[in-house]
């Protein structure tokens, strides 16, 4: 009998102490500051550790089959407190500068060997995979591939993603993609944890970084209690940046460079300090 009330008055403790965890979540602002495309350029890998290092960016996307992947790996082993997600990869989308797949997947490439500019038919690209005589194996190879490479290089990898949409084109691709998210167990689903996106109106429109800084701090004052999630990418103006851009896009080095000034500024640190609001990664949501 006196084993049963204190196994009665254990449950009824754990229990009161999650209700009260829950009721405390239930009034935070949590936030999810993403910088995509680490492993793209050296500028991208160095503006995503200095936002992380300096500022409030707590989760970085790793692009595997890019030239830069190598550095990215040290630089995330490095830094594991920073949570990573793989950013599955099917497109080339700058003029300059060009990847491949890490398999042989000629369904998937240009006659050079590159991956498409993009997804969907665009006045800003030459080629897309959607128009190209596509098939699926080798799509899943490819991402395949992709994840195995990155969960041997850096362990404490916590999800998947894609770059340019490319996992939500295709009906029947985006199956497969759900599937290799939960066979490799980097499956967080946004939705199930109410995650919205954090909207700052005019971000990408605004010419000055002051401004840039000021429409952010405006749009962290105005969150209400909830979790939300803001992407952006990190870069460094650098003359390699600058050589980086497509039609429509030849702004890349300014606008990512801003995102790092913005991340780590003073007046942003602060509003989320006096906001209260709790900073978070990917792998925080499932804890």
């Amino acid at each position: 009998m006196k084993r049963f009330i204190s196994l009665l008055f254990i449950s009824l403790f754990i229990a009161s102490t999650i209700m009260a965890q829950e009721s405390s979540e239930e009034g935070k602002i949590r936030l999810i500051v993403r910088g995509d495309d680490i492993g793209s350029s050296h500028a991208a890998n160095v503006g995503c550790i200095k936002a992380y290092k300096e500022g409030i960016l707590q989760s970085v996307e790793l692009m595997v089959p890019c030239p830069w992947f190598e550095e990215a790996v040290k630089m995330l082993n490095e830094n594991p407190g920073l949570d990573v997600g793989i950013h599955c990869t099917l497109t080339s989308e700058w003029e300059n500068y060009k990847w491949g797949p890490l398999t042989h997947a000629p369904s998937i490439t240009t006659e050079e060997g590159y991956f498409f500019q993009g997804i969907w038919p665009s006045d800003n690209f030459d080629g897309v995979l959607r128009n190209a005589d596509y098939k699926l194996e080798e799509i899943e190879e490819e991402l395949r591939a992709q994840i195995e490479l990155a969960l041997e290089k850096v362990p404490h990898i916590t999800h998947m993603n894609c770059h340019m949409g490319c996992s939500s084109w295709n009906e029947e691709v985006s199956e497969m993609f759900n599937d290799l998210k939960k066979e490799y167990g980097l499956d967080i689903d946004m939705e199930k944890h109410d995650v919205q996106r954090m909207p700052v109106d005019g971000f990408r429109e605004a010419e000055t970084t002051r401004e840039r800084i000021d429409l952010f701090v405006k749009a962290l004052k105005n969150l209400t209690p909830g979790t939300y999630l803001w992407v952006e990418h990190p870069g460094v103006d650098t003359p390699e940046l600058r050589a980086i851009g497509h039609r429509g896009n030849y702004d890349v080095a300014k606008n990512r460079s801003d995102v790092v000034k913005v991340l780590t500024s003073e007046k942003v640190k602060k509003a989320v300090e006096e906001m209260n609001i709790e900073l978070i990664g990917y792998k925080d949501l499932e804890e």
